[in-house]
This record gives structure tokens, C-alpha cells and sequence, in this order.
């Protein structure tokens, strides 16, 4: 099965302590293998095989941040 990407806007990250808590949070979402966050435009890309975009939106959610699939 190949890796799928999903991209997510997150409000409310500023700095790099923000960037480590949902890198965090969102590596430990089962099927994740990959987490990219870019702190200046609010985006976050995951890869992984069978993402749940529900269950990412919840670890962003629970790290601090909303987050919506984009």
C-alpha cells in the first residue's frame, strides 16, 4: 500500500514549543510516519498509510490547536 499525504491548517501556533507539541501529538497517531509543520503558514503535512483525518484533527485538538483539513 503506498503513502498517503494529508495537509491540515492549524490556528493558534506560535512559536517552536507550539511546532513540538503537535509534531508530538500528531506522531503518535496510528499510520503516521511522517509529520512536517510550518510554523509561518499555520500547515501541517502528514504521510502515512491509512490516515485518519478524524483522529490527527483530535491530536492537534488535544496538543492545543484547531486544526481543519485542507
Amino acid at each position: 500500500m503506498s503513502a498517503s499525504t494529508l495537509t491540515f491548517e492549524v490556528t493558534g501556533m506560535t512559536c517552536q514549543h507550539c511546532v513540538d507539541s503537535v509534531t508530538r501529538a500528531v506522531s503518535a497517531v496510528s499510520g503516521i510516519s511522517k509529520v512536517s509543520v510550518d510554523l509561518e503558514y499555520g500547515i501541517v503535512t502528514t504521510e502515512g498509510n491509512e490516515l485518519s483525518p478524524t483522529a490527527i484533527t483530535a491530536a492537534i485538538g488535544e496538543a492545543g490547536y484547531e486544526a481543519t483539513l485542507s
